[in-house]
């Protein structure tokens, strides 16, 4: 393999960026915690698995949330995969400054952290190590419990809004 010349980069505007990268459909996660006032959660769109051998998942919140250290401080936290009906959940967890649990129902997780009524799938981990990642923190977990409602679709973003627009799927879009 011969090694490329040094070609300098492109400069790169963060809207073209964030338009781009929107074309890639994700998940909607809440990732939650029992914190020393009581549970808190964020809305996270950053998530994946990252290892089975060491069971492990990531995330990556804003560098600017208030809500990431206080989960941090909890040191355990429950990853909530949001189903295709949960869109206004979303939303009501990614506001600051308000009671995001405020009408939510939940349940604790065997390790005590909230597990949102409804979602398709949760992952309940354990901090593992943090990364910086530009203008988030790269956050990895050790999975200490899973489980999953094969009878519920997931909530996707992609293109800006919920939901998968695609011309195979909506001619008009």
């Amino acid at each position: 393999m011969t090694a490329e010349p040094d070609v300098p980069a492109q400069v790169i505007d963060p809207r073209v960026m964030r338009d781009v990268l929107g074309h890639f459909a994700s998940g909607v996660t809440v990732v939650t915690a029992i914190g020393a006032d009581g549970p808190v959660g964020f809305t996270c769109q950053s998530f994946s698995s990252l290892s089975l051998d060491p069971p492990l998942v990531t995330f990556a919140p804003a560098r600017t949330s208030t809500t990431w250290p206080l989960l941090r401080r909890a040191g355990r936290f429950c990853v909530n995969v949001l189903a295709d009906d949960q869109q206004a959940l979303s939303g009501q967890f990614a506001r600051s400054g308000t009671d995001k649990f405020a009408g939510v129902g939940w349940a604790p997780s065997a390790q005590g952290s909230p597990v949102l009524d409804g979602v398709v799938a949760w992952i309940d981990g354990e901090l593992w190590a943090e990364y910086e990642g530009g203008d988030h923190t790269i956050v990895v977990a050790r999975v200490l419990g899973l489980g999953a409602d094969a009878a519920r679709s997931p909530l996707l973003f992609h293109r800006g809004g919920y939901g998968v627009r695609s011309a195979l799927l909506d001619p008009g879009a």
